[in-house]
């Protein structure tokens, strides 16, 4: 069987060939006996990526929405966003929301800041921020509260307490809180240990108005600002009760005042501190004959306050059980006010001593004992040792 020759018109033998399209003549000699066949296409000469690269993220845009979201800056973060928007449209880059979040934040944190000093907000946010450094230098207690020390310590640098109640075992009892003065640089550390030493102890009596119920193993400590709390405004000094022995525990509360004493008590107390005051005030050479009128000026003062003190207990209205031994008191404390008279005007050392001997006996802390017992108030007497450093120490 005889396969038809192709459908179109012939061509005579021996004619030219047809065109070969639009493509050119085949890239190689056709054989003269072969078969024609579909014609031969040149390939691809570019060339190809197997997957699309995106284009990059502007930076702008990102730190935009960096400082927008962070309200930090606010006015540079609206700025970039909206110079990210044009290198965004000149570049062909990413990150158009990215940059209109930024300038929106930014603008919003703009707002937020001109309102905040137009109201006095600002100062309110500094405010805290000096508190917290504050708070974050030196410990920040309460008058009333008992903590423990790092280490159990009440000496050193410390940036925090733990604050524990007073009916267990603690290092230390707050029992007053103040305020240095001054707003200019640190004055240094000895300068405010001494005025911190000072005022803590005057203000020890008002906390524990009883002065012999406080152990003798229980001392005044503080805490004070440092140099670097300082200049961030920290001014705040703590006044605390702790141990004599460095890791000693205290137990239960040291507090004593008119929150929880009577009436009768609180004004023998009153009468009792102003001669406790005035003994404290002893000046610094031991013996008359090395400082006649220090001492003597000394003992014009605490004259003085015998008679003040002898005025108060008169003037209060005492219990039955206790006028009597008030009233024996009282007359001890006007011969007692005579004698350092005396000392106060001596023209000699000896004469000093004698009158001081005397004045000395009669206000011994013995003398009081009964009237304590009557009232309801400690009645064992300090002790020289646990008097260091409270001046002479007597306390009737």
């Amino acid at each position: 069987m005889s396969i038809p020759p192709p459908s179109g018109p012939h061509q005579p033998e021996g004619s030219a060939p047809p065109p070969q399209g639009p493509y050119g003549p085949p890239p190689y000699p056709r054989p003269p006996h072969a078969s024609p066949g579909p014609p031969a296409y040149q390939p691809w000469t570019q060339g190809y990526r197997p997957h699309a690269v995106p284009a990059p993220v502007n930076g702008l845009a990102i730190a935009s929405l960096v400082l927008g979201a962070l309200c930090f800056l606010p006015g540079v973060g609206l700025v970039l966003g909206l110079a990210g928007l044009r290198q965004i449209r000149r570049r062909g880059e990413r990150g158009t929301g990215l940059a209109v979040g930024g300038a929106v934040l930014s603008g919003v944190g703009l707002l937020l800041w001109a309102l905040l000093f137009a109201t006095g907000g600002a100062s309110a946010l500094w405010h805290g921020i000096k508190e917290g450094a504050r708070d974050g230098a030196t410990a920040s207690l309460t008058e009333g509260q008992c903590f423990n020390a790092p280490g159990g310590a009440l000496s050193g640098v410390t940036y925090d307490v733990d604050t524990v109640p007073c009916t267990g075992a603690h290092d230390g009892e707050a029992f007053a809180v103040f305020r240095l003065p001054g707003g200019g640089p640190y004055p240094g550390d000895d300068a405010v240990t001494e005025s911190a030493d000072q005022r803590c102890q005057a203000l020890r009596d008002g906390y524990a108005m009883d002065g012999w119920a406080v152990p003798g193993y229980v001392d005044v400590y503080f805490l004070t600002p440092t140099e670097e709390s300082w200049d961030a405004g920290d001014r705040e000094v703590t006044c605390v009760f702790g141990h004599t022995d460095e890791g000693g525990d205290l137990t239960g509360t040291l507090r004593n005042d008119e929150t929880d004493l009577d009436a009768d008590q609180v004004a023998y107390l009153k009468a009792a501190h102003v001669l406790n005051a005035a003994l404290e005030t002893a000046p610094d050479e031991e013996y008359a004959e090395d400082d006649l009128p220090g001492h003597r000026a000394w003992a014009g003062r605490v004259s003085a306050a015998l008679g003040e003190q002898a005025r108060m207990l008169r003037a209060h209205s005492w219990p039955a059980d206790a006028a009597g031994p008030v009233t024996a008191l009282t007359a001890d404390l006007d011969k007692a006010r005579a004698e350092w008279a005396e000392a106060a005007a001596a023209g000699d050392a000896d004469t000093f001593t004698t009158h001081y001997d005397n004045g000395l006996d009669l206000i011994d802390p013995v003398r009081a004992v009964f009237v304590r017992s009557v009232l309801g108030l400690a009645t064992t007497p300090p002790t020289a040792a646990d008097d260091a450093g409270r001046g002479s120490g007597m306390q009737v």
